[in-house]
């Protein structure tokens, strides 16, 4: 192995910090040192354009993913909400670090100083058709649900611009996700924690992926040292049932798996139709060590429920029983 390992990372402050704590995780448990390489993605390049009209969050990760497999890279590090819940051939996740706050967050303005304590209060305060800052179709598919009229913006750019235009007036409230306020020294900013029931987070929200090139057993092993275990299992779980559902990054899909004990998982996932008239739910639990296998179960819930005909209208797609002779 070389004398050090080339980590390769978007170059957002969140991006940044990420790679910085993987880097310190491995030196800290006596592995090589990290030499960080920023890769430019399209994502980045395109910060204007709203996520799911230019391909969504996966331009995040193509260009560091490709580097990685072209032996450009040793590792990749990446917010794992980003990453496709199928990898390319020949890459894999090999390690994780431990889950930050994986719930959406409400971000009020700086000068609006009584933070709600409820959902009723959050509504209450906003009233119906308040601006909200986000682009995820996700969060706006469950949100409609709570604000029938709200006005939902794409908003982009690294989290001071975000917060600046917020605190400046051109928004009522941002969604964020907690996890990535907290890295960065804004947990003060939180004013609510949506809870799943009311917003089901982003699959892998909150945790940092190390992902590798699958037959690179060197670095692998050294990789692997710094996995949690707790983690690692939600990760799968929540994975597993987005691939079953057949979703991408930009479609209306929640998913959250937590720990019931030592030994136990819950999954809890959602399913919302992209104007809020519809969402399925389900929730199944299991030995952590059958992840994978909870994952698919939820999945099946909601397909057994009606999720493929919303995923099928969120996708601009034909319904599959549509042009079918009887």
């Amino acid at each position: 192995m070389n004398t050090e390992l080339r980590l390769g990372t978007r170059g957002s402050q969140l991006a940044l910090w990420q790679a910085n704590a993987v880097a310190a995780r491995i030196a800290a448990s006596g592995g090589p040192p990290c030499r960080i390489d920023v890769i430019h993605t399209s994502g980045d390049r395109l910060q204007e354009a709203p996520l799911s009209d230019v391909g969504g969050k996966r331009l995040f990760v193509k260009e560091i993913e490709d580097a990685l497999l072209r032996e450009q890279i040793d590792l990749a590090v990446h917010s794992s909400k980003d990453m496709p819940a199928i990898l390319p051939d020949g890459l894999a996740i090999a390690a994780v670090l431990e889950r930050d706050d994986p719930l959406d967050a409400i971000v009020l303005p700086a000068a609006e100083r009584h933070p709600p304590a409820v959902v009723d209060d959050l509504v209450a305060q906003l009233g119906q058709s308040p601006s909200i800052g986000t682009g995820s179709v996700r969060r706006i598919a469950q949100l409609t649900r709570l604000f029938p009229a709200a006005r939902f913006t794409p908003i982009r750019g690294n989290l001071d611009t975000r917060l600046r235009k917020l605190d400046q007036g051109a928004h009522d409230a941002l969604v964020l996700a907690a996890a990535g306020l907290r890295r960065l020294g804004f947990a003060s900013r939180i004013s609510y924690r949506l809870p799943a029931t009311a917003c089901v987070p982003a699959p892998g929200q909150g945790i940092v992926a190390v992902e590798v090139r699958r037959d690179d057993t060197a670095v692998r092993a050294v990789v692997e040292r710094i996995n949690d275990h707790d983690a690692a299992a939600a990760l799968t779980a929540e994975r597993a049932a987005v691939a079953a559902l057949g979703g991408g990054c930009q479609t209306p899909i929640g998913v959250l798996a937590r720990a019931i004990d030592a030994e136990a998982l819950e999954v809890m996932a959602a399913v919302a139709a992209v104007d809020g008239s519809r969402v399925v739910r389900a929730t199944r639990s299991g030995p952590r060590s059958d992840a994978a296998q909870i994952g698919a179960q939820v999945a099946a819930r909601l397909l057994e429920d009606g999720a493929g005909e919303i995923l099928t209208a969120a996708r601009g797609e034909p319904s599959p029983v549509e042009g079918i002779q009887p």
